[in-house]
């Protein structure tokens, strides 16, 4: 069978979308595919007009550190993974998708819930606001590895009650592995209870704030304008929220759960579980950065999983999609 049968035999695959949110980012991301793909080259073009700086050029060229900063980190992210996805939208027959964190917005835009202009608006908004609560509230995060939720939950709250400062559960990513958030010093007494609750290991993220936790109250308001501005429709196809692992369903409630994203925790894991209700043959993660697709290869029952990144993840999707269209 041509590739042109192969094509119209992937239209009965069931797909899934997935798109890792901040920490994925890394110079040069996307770049080979954007020189490959008009209709990712484009992405990067429309950016240009709605931020006002050359996006394209802070992602192939840095500095790292400004493209660490979570002002520039979010838009870049945002733009980089839809580009990627963009090179292949036309072979992929996605029927569900999510993100982690912020990522979720990527999800809705490829559902056709935000157009593209709309998400990056709401993303650099996200992104700004988060900067200036980061600045005014120093804070950190950590990984706890090895210790479950019920063992981190105990931890915060000995650490909580220590220091009498803010620390909090933020990213639920698999059961043996939570990223704990807030004031630096709690975070810190945070990783020694949980050392002494028997956790494998702590690990300092480098991070510039302590994100999905109280210390991004600042955030919310301004935050909260730009998302009740923006024009929003019931996604196209399914979109797990991953607040509390459920679908987007009317546009008011995706909205506040958007803003409730700044300062809940991301239970990934639980949103992955969900995800794989939807009956897929195939999830794609669409990142610089392979940062999902080994927590979803360790789901119970979890089908193929292909990361793209870069021309090469390109080529290896479509083998995948090709053999899944023969069986």
């Amino acid at each position: 069978m041509g590739r042109r049968g192969l094509a119209v035999e992937r239209v009965s695959i069931r797909a899934g979308a997935i798109f890792p949110g901040q920490g994925s980012q890394v110079v040069g991301m996307a770049g080979d595919v954007v020189r490959a793909f008009p209709a990712a080259a484009d992405l990067f073009a429309r950016a240009e007009r709605v931020l006002g700086y050359d996006l394209l050029a802070l992602t192939q060229r840095g500095p790292e550190e400004r493209l660490r900063e979570t002002q520039y980190s979010q838009p870049a992210i945002y733009v980089a993974n839809l580009a990627l996805h963009a090179a292949v939208a036309g072979e992929l027959p996605v029927v569900a998708s999510t993100g982690h964190s912020f990522g979720e917005i990527c999800s809705l835009t490829i559902a056709g819930a935000l157009s593209f202009e709309e998400g990056l608006r709401v993303v650099n908004e996200r992104g700004l606001a988060m900067q200036r609560a980061a600045e005014a509230a120093p804070g950190g995060m950590a990984a706890i590895l090895g210790l479950d939720e019920a063992g981190v939950t105990a931890a915060v709250a000995a650490a909580a009650r220590r220091t009498g400062l803010r620390v909090q559960l933020a990213n639920l990513n698999s059961p043996g592995q939570i990223v704990v958030s807030g004031d630096l010093a709690a975070v810190r007494a945070a990783g020694e209870e949980a050392m002494a609750l028997k956790a494998k290991r702590v690990v300092a993220l480098n991070v510039s704030g302590a994100w999905h936790s109280a210390l991004m109250e600042p955030a919310v308001e301004s935050f909260r304008q730009v998302v009740d501005s923006a024009t929003l429709t019931v996604p196209s196809f399914t979109v797990i929220g991953n607040i509390y692992a459920r679908p987007f369903r009317e546009p008011a409630g995706i909205k506040d759960r958007l803003v409730d994203s700044l300062t809940h925790q991301v239970r990934w894991h639980d949103t992955a579980l969900r995800l794989l209700e939807e009956h897929l043959e195939i999830v794609v993660e669409f990142g610089a950065s392979p940062v999902l697709t080994p927590l979803f290869k360790r789901l119970p029952g979890a089908p193929s999983v292909v990361h793209v990144g870069d021309l090469s993840g390109v080529e290896r999707l479509r083998g995948a999609l090709d053999k899944l269209a023969t069986a």
